[in-house]
C-alpha cells in the first residue's frame, strides 16, 4: 500500500512567481523534472496572486478548486467561475488566467496528454461504515476530514505476495492532502469522515484501422 505525504512534497514554485506546485504523481516519474515532458501529472498548487497560467500544448487540464472559495478562471477570453470542489475541464493550449475575488486559494490540477490519457476528478463524501476503494490506475487525496486507509481484502494474487505484507491491513491515519495510491491486487480502502478527492487516468484506447 502506497501512501504519497503531502507534508513530504517539495514545493516548486511558478516561474511567473503567482504560486508554488507540488507534485503528487507523474508519468513517466522520470520526465517530472522537465516541465511537459510528461504524459500525466496531478499536482496541488497554491495560487496567491492573480496573473496567467502557464501553457501545456498537447495537453488537457482539470482543475479543482480544493480550499478557498473561488477561482475566476479566463479562458481564451471566457471568465469561468470556479467554486470549491466543483471539476473544470479546459485545454492546456488555451490562453487561460486567474483572478482571486476572494483571496488565495489552493486547488488539484490533473493535466493528461491528449488522445493518449483521460483525467478525471470526482468529489465524494467518506463514510465511516462503508469504505471507498481505491482501484489501479487512480489515486485518492483526503481534502477535509479525518480518515485512515487499510489494505483491503486480500485477492488470489495478492495471496502470494512475500510475507511481511499481508501484515498491512491495520489502519493508516491520513493527513490532509495525503494521496493513497490505488491497485487491484489489494484495494487500498478508506474509510471516515469528510471529503475526498478520486482522481482517474485513464488510458485512451485508440482505433485499428
Amino acid at each position: 500500500m502506497e501512501i504519497i505525504r503531502f507534508a513530504q512534497l517539495k514545493p516548486q514554485p511558478w516561474r511567473n512567481g503567482g504560486g508554488v506546485t507540488r507534485e503528487l504523481a507523474s508519468h513517466p516519474e522520470a520526465a517530472s523534472a522537465q516541465d511537459g515532458a510528461w504524459d500525466w501529472r496531478v499536482s496541488i498548487a497554491d495560487v496567491v496572486s492573480a496573473g496567467d497560467f502557464s501553457m501545456f500544448p498537447g495537453m488537457e487540464r482539470v482543475i479543482t478548486v480544493i480550499d478557498g472559495e473561488l477561482l475566476l478562471l479566463t479562458v481564451d477570453g471566457e471568465e469561468h467561475p470556479l467554486e470549491k470542489y466543483r471539476p473544470f475541464r479546459f485545454s492546456g493550449e488555451a490562453a487561460s488566467s486567474s483572478a482571486l475575488p476572494t483571496g488565495d486559494i489552493r486547488d488539484l490540477n490533473v493535466i493528461a496528454r491528449a488522445g493518449e490519457f483521460k483525467g478525471y476528478t470526482s468529489i465524494i463524501e467518506l463514510s465511516k461504515k462503508r469504505a471507498h476503494p481505491v482501484f489501479e490506475g487512480q489515486l485518492a487525496v483526503l481534502l477535509e476530514g479525518k480518515a485512515s486507509v487499510t489494505s483491503g481484502a486480500q485477492t488470489a494474487e495478492s495471496a502470494e505476495a512475500p510475507d511481511g505484507e499481508a501484515a498491512t491491513t491495520e489502519p493508516v491515519d491520513l493527513a490532509r492532502y495525503d494521496a493513497v495510491v490505488g491497485s487491484d491486487t489489494r484495494s487500498p480502502e478508506i474509510l471516515g469522515r469528510g471529503f475526498l478527492a478520486v482522481i482517474s487516468i485513464d488510458r485512451v484506447e485508440h482505433a485499428h484501422s
